[in-house]
């Protein structure tokens, strides 16, 4: 399936419905007062987060989203019908924001979770609403008021605990698929990954953490190069970073200077996420050369007060224990957050 991550729409609630002008014409009753019933209002435009969707795609082929307009009064004190409401399903993690001034109206992060993103006009009043003891005959009625209109740009961010991110090819894609469930498609050239993966990962009896994987980062990310600039987003929500490197010398590449790119394009990008706390993941040390080269690499990331981990993603070799360091970690990372001042 495509994944959509942006869309643009236009959702227009009911206009609400005239008040009628009426008057009693009953037999033996020549002088009838009046009795114009009030318009009903018109239909509500709601935007829902429901689990079950995993992309913008629907908005794709549907833009426009009316609510039904309210029903005019009629006479005998009749009130019109009201509009329905129309309810629209977003994915957990859609941001509605105003398309011109980019304010964020609604950031929909828990399922369920709603807004009532345009309201519906009000009914007018019948000639019936505005007779008194000196106006018996009101010969005038409210029109009903207009629903509101806008465009809306909605926006998604996946919700992860732990974003996956390094260079093309370091591995992202293999590493996801053998700590979760997820099954990404692999292959050896660069952007295999044209859409972020989420994962469940089991890493005790009850515990688990949600990990996203995203297209690699290059150099010049931040400018438009390569595609995890247009992804980077996804991982914004996360607590931490796993941050693989492909240490086999078949990349032809300086393990040290991949992992100050990526930091830097991530700082370019928002400077906040440069700061997040990264465990570092050298991978591929099922070859022999890169297995030789391992302990210098861990002793310079451990005098620079980072967390490394030698791995195999592609044999599992020190998964279970990177896994269960990364558990424990956004376990303290999410008690932290519950503890400080003003959490919940």
């Amino acid at each position: 399936m495509k994944f959509i991550d942006e869309a643009k729409i236009f959702v227009k609630a009911g206009d609400g419905g005239r008040g009628c002008i009426s008057f009693r014409r009953e037999k033996y009753i020549p002088r009838g007062g009046p009795d114009g019933g009030e318009g009903g209002k018109g239909g509500d435009v709601s935007i829902v987060a429901v689990q079950s969707l995993t992309s913008l795609l629907d908005f794709k082929y549907k833009r426009h989203y009316d609510a039904e307009r309210g029903d005019h009064g009629q006479g005998n004190n009749r009130a019109g019908k009201d509009g329905q409401d129309i309810i629209i399903h977003v994915p957990v993690g859609t941001v509605i924001k105003d398309p011109e001034t980019g304010e964020i109206i609604a950031d929909l992060i828990k399922p369920g979770q709603s807004i009532t993103i345009a309201k519906s006009g009000r009914g007018g009043k019948g000639n019936a609403f505005f007779a008194t003891s000196t106006r018996q005959a009101p010969k005038f009625a409210q029109p009903g008021e207009k629903g509101e209109e806008k465009w809306l740009y909605l926006e998604l961010k996946l919700l992860a605990d732990v974003g996956i991110i390094g260079f093309p090819n370091a591995g992202k894609s293999t590493l996801i698929s053998h700590i979760s469930a997820a099954k990404p498609k692999i292959a050896d050239y660069p952007f295999t990954t044209l859409q972020p993966h989420l994962g469940v990962v089991r890493f005790g009896e009850h515990q688990d953490f949600v990990v996203a994987d995203i297209p690699g980062l290059i150099e010049g990310a931040h400018k438009g190069k390569g595609l995890g600039i247009k992804f980077i987003k996804h991982i914004e929500r996360t607590s931490l970073f796993i941050h693989l490197i492909d240490i086999s010398p078949q990349t032809q590449r300086d393990p040290i200077s991949d992992f100050e790119i990526v930091n830097r394009e991530l700082k370019a990008f928002n400077p906040d996420m440069a700061k997040r706390p990264q465990i570092v993941a050298l991978n591929k040390i099922d070859i022999t050369e890169a297995r030789k080269g391992l302990p210098k690499l861990l002793k310079f990331f451990k005098a620079n007060g980072l967390t490394a981990f030698g791995i195999s993603a592609a044999t599992g070799e020190g998964l279970d224990k990177l896994v269960k360091h990364v558990g424990r970690e956004v376990a303290r990372i999410k008690g932290a957050a519950l503890e400080s001042p003003g959490a919940g």
